[in-house]
């Protein structure tokens, strides 16, 4: 008798025991949560966050790579990097900073360091977002999404704190990488400040790309970008050499993304504010013969002008 009670006491205790870890296995203890909180956990980690994550999940498919044209701008730098970022998290935006650093001692070509930029990142993204260094976006329905139809002018004239005129698209403009391809970049003959934007306006047009532009924006001129250029202490160069203003008010057929001369001198990676980015030196190379005003005849005083 008592060996029978023995055998049954046996084996309701292997059952208890098999019963405790099939549970157990189920449902794992985590002491920091409850049951069904860790269920939840669990999912989080494998789905989106929020219904917002969900509409914007077609982003994850793309890259944008942020290319800013750039010299002796450090203080801007240090304000635009951790707003880019956190501007760009918001919308889920897969995205990387690449300084364009021009370190030699022409005269500043933003066009030519973006055609640099371009061809040194062709493998990290799929579109690219020309973007001055000093131009933040505020408005969040600013869409920096990739640009499916067609060039995506974010610093539109009727949103832009300066440029108003209808063919400005500077600033900021987003483009797919086989479309800057199709109008050759950027022409080349730019040294100083201003015109490429306009130039490059005619190229996206002389092979049918619709410039496109945010619509329904709450905001206006005044309070949908923060334009942090400093007038007194960053004077831009406006200064016409030789025959650049009669040949640069003219489309240009003959300079771009294939005929872009440069060296890159040094590729760096770097933090600001905990954000990653990398700082490309660059250094253009002139051709004296068919751009003289790459450079002036006598350094003036002031020094190279900022962009």
């Amino acid at each position: 008798m008592r060996s029978k009670l023995k055998m049954r006491a046996l084996v309701c205790c292997l059952m208890s025991s098999a019963l405790m870890m099939v549970f157990f296995g189920v449902y794992p203890l985590n002491p920091g949560c409850k049951r069904c909180d860790c269920s939840v956990s669990k999912k989080q980690a494998s789905e989106p966050k929020s219904s917002k994550k969900d509409e914007e999940n077609s982003n994850y498919s793309h890259k944008l790579c942020i290319l800013v044209p750039f010299r002796d701008r450090f203080e801007e730098l240090l304000q635009f990097v951790p707003h880019i970022h956190r501007f760009l998290s918001k919308q889920w935006i897969v995205h990387r900073v690449f300084v364009l650093n021009q370190v030699d001692q022409h005269r500043f070509n933003r066009a030519s360091l973006i055609n640099a930029g371009f061809l040194e990142t062709a493998d990290d993204c799929d579109y690219i977002a020309m973007h001055d260094v000093d131009l933040l976006p505020l408005n969040d329905e600013l869409s920096y999404a990739y640009p499916e139809n067609g060039p995506f002018h974010v610093a539109s004239p009727e949103l832009h704190p300066r440029y108003h005129y209808k063919t400005f698209v500077g600033g900021i403009l987003l483009i797919r990488r086989d479309h800057f391809h199709e109008v050759n970049g950027l022409s080349n003959r730019y040294w100083g400040w201003g015109l490429e934007d306009d130039e490059f306006y005619l190229r996206l047009k002389s092979v049918g790309l619709t410039v496109r532009r945010p619509e329904n924006v709450t905001t206006g001129t005044k309070d949908t970008f923060l334009h942090v250029h400093d007038r007194d202490k960053r004077k831009r160069d406006f200064t016409k050499l030789y025959n650049q203003k009669e040949l640069t008010r003219k489309r240009d057929r003959s300079t771009g993304l294939d005929t872009v001369e440069y060296k890159l001198q040094k590729k760096y990676k770097i933090a600001i504010e905990g954000v990653a980015l990398s700082v490309f030196n660059i250094e253009l190379i002139c051709n004296k013969t068919v751009t003289p005003w790459c450079d002036y005849p006598e350094q003036p005083e002031i020094g190279r002008a900022h962009v």
